[in-house]
């Protein structure tokens, strides 16, 4: 076996538990559809490997690049890439706690009462109002950008 195909046998693999984690919550939960997760699995999959500079041991790193997933549908996928990058959780205070931000058990209750994986974005943080106030402006030209998150 070639040492591409070795790495192109590797990138299926991974791109399948993607979607097979991905599936698997959405199952267990009893509630949404993995379209979104099916379909952008190997386009998340580029982007984290190939593109994304990121530290998953210090994920609040000042000049890491951010991944912004508005999509509720997608939510299983964005868990799912926390999960198998093994990106350390955070507090609100920005203290690095030491363990996983999202574990399997995490994954296992997605969509339920308490659970840490939550079907869509909670609207009642900070950023998420940030993220709104910058959807919303999505069709405005560059220069009527103001940036209300500072």
């Amino acid at each position: 076996m070639s040492t591409t195909q070795a790495v192109l046998d590797t990138d299926a693999l991974c791109i399948n538990t993607m979607r097979t984690l991905a599936i698997d919550a959405i199952q267990q939960a009893n509630s949404g559809h993995p379209g979104t997760p099916m379909g952008m699995s190997p386009t998340v999959y580029c982007l984290w490997q190939r593109l994304l500079r990121f530290d998953p041991e210090h994920p609040i790193w000042m000049n890491r690049d951010r991944f912004v997933l508005s999509a509720g549908h997608a939510s299983t996928l964005l868990y799912t890439i926390l999960h198998l990058a093994k990106v350390k959780a955070v507090d609100p205070e920005y203290e690095i706690l030491g363990r996983p931000s999202v574990t399997l058990e995490d994954l296992k209750s997605f969509r339920q009462f308490g659970s840490r994986c939550a079907g869509w974005p909670r609207p009642a943080s900070r950023f998420h109002r940030c993220l709104q106030s910058h959807r919303s402006r999505a069709r405005r030209p560059f220069h009527l950008y103001r940036l209300p998150c500072h």
